[in-house]
C-alpha cells in the first residue's frame, strides 16, 4: 500500500490551484488549501485560512507536506512588484522546513523574441514586461533554492481555458461571461496561431508528473503544449462546442482598452502583454510527451464546451 501523501495547494480558490487540488485528490492525495477566505464548500480538503504573505501562516500550514503547489496570485494584477516575490520567497522557506517539492505553474512571460517562435525548457530568458521580469526571477530564485535542498517542478503553459480558469484571455476577452456566444473577439490577426491550456488537463499532468517523483530533477521543467490554434480555427472550435455555426468573428477592441486603461490596473497589464497576439509562440511539448508517453491533452471540442458551460455561455 503506499504510504499516504500530502500536497498543500497555495491560491487554491483560483483556477490552477482549484484544478490542481481536485487532480491530486483524484491521484490518492491527501489536500491541504492556504487560502485567505475559506469557501462554502469543502470538497474533502482541508481548508486552513491564513496570508501567503504571512511566513508563519505558510509554515503552519506546509507542516509534514511531501509537495507544495504555488498557485498564488496578487488578485487583478496588482502590486505584483511587492507582493509576488515574497509570497514566493515564504514558499520556499516553507518547502526548506518541510523537506517538500514546490509545483509552479509557469508562463511564458518571462521569454523574449530571442525564444520565439518555438520555446523549449531551456530557452533564454529576455523578458519584455515586468511582469515578465518577475516571473524570471521567480524560476532563479527557485533554481538557486536547490542548493538548499529545495526540489521544484516547473510546468509552463499558455493561454488557461477551463470551467474554473478565473482571470484568462478566453472568458474576458475572445466570450462575454454569461451570454450565449455570438461574437468571438480575437486579439490577433485571423491568423495568428496561439497556444491555449484546459486547465483540468494541466492539473492531471503536475499530478501525473508527481507520480513519478524520482525520475523527476531537482530543479525539473516541462512545457506543456496544449491547443495551437489560429484564430479561424478557434471560431470553428467554438462554434462545433456551442452548437452554432452561425458565430461571427470579429476582431477584439484594443482600441477600446486603450481609452480604459488609465482607470483599470488589469486591462494596463493586459496591454503590456499584448506582443504574446504578434508574436506566435509554440511550447515545444517533446519532453513532457516523452516522460508521459502520450499527449495528455483532451479534444478541444469537448474543453471549449466544459469551459463555456462553466462561463455560463450555453
Amino acid at each position: 500500500m503506499r504510504a499516504s501523501r500530502t500536497a498543500l495547494v497555495i491560491g487554491a480558490n483560483g483556477g490552477i490551484g482549484r484544478e490542481t487540488c481536485l487532480a491530486l485528490q483524484k491521484h490518492g492525495w491527501q489536500v491541504r488549501a492556504l487560502v485567505r477566505h475559506l469557501p462554502a464548500e469543502q470538497d474533502g480538503i482541508a481548508w486552513i485560512q491564513g496570508d501567503a504573505m504571512q511566513l508563519a501562516d505558510v509554515l503552519a500550514a506546509a507542516n509534514g507536506v511531501n509537495v507544495i503547489v504555488h498557485a498564488v496570485n496578487p488578485p487583478g494584477y496588482r502590486q505584483w512588484d511587492t507582493l509576488v516575490l515574497p509570497m514566493l520567497d515564504n514558499t520556499i522557506e516553507a518547502a526548506k522546513a518541510a523537506h517538500a517539492r514546490i509545483v509552479l505553474p509557469g508562463t511564458i512571460y518571462n521569454f523574449g523574441p530571442d525564444a520565439f517562435p518555438l520555446l523549449r525548457e531551456d530557452a533564454p530568458q529576455h523578458p519584455q514586461t515586468r511582469k515578465g521580469e518577475i516571473r524570471a526571477q521567480m524560476e532563479r530564485r527557485l533554481a538557486q533554492a536547490t542548493h538548499a535542498g529545495v526540489r521544484t517542478l516547473i510546468v509552463r503553459c499558455g493561454d488557461f481555458i477551463g470551467p474554473r480558469a478565473g482571470n484568462n484571455w478566453f472568458g474576458q476577452g475572445l466570450v462575454q461571461p454569461g451570454k450565449p456566444v455570438t461574437t468571438l473577439r480575437y486579439p490577433a490577426d485571423y491568423a495568428h496561431h496561439h497556444a491555449w491550456a484546459y486547465l483540468p488537463d494541466v492539473a492531471e499532468t503536475i499530478a501525473r508528473l508527481l507520480e513519478r517523483e524520482r525520475a523527476l530533477a531537482d530543479f525539473d521543467v516541462y512545457h506543456f503544449g496544449g491547443y495551437w490554434l489560429d484564430g479561424h480555427a478557434m471560431a470553428d472550435a467554438v462554434r462545433r462546442a456551442a452548437d452554432n455555426p452561425h458565430i461571427v468573428l470579429k476582431r477584439f477592441p484594443w482600441w477600446l482598452t486603450a481609452l480604459a486603461a488609465p482607470f483599470m490596473e488589469t486591462l494596463r497589464e493586459l496591454r503590456k502583454m499584448r506582443y504574446l497576439w504578434r508574436e506566435s509562440i509554440r511550447l515545444d511539448d517533446a519532453k513532457l510527451v516523452a516522460f508521459l508517453g502520450e499527449r495528455p491533452y483532451t479534444p478541444i471540442d469537448k474543453a471549449l464546451h466544459a469551459t463555456l458551460v462553466g462561463l455560463g455561455c450555453v
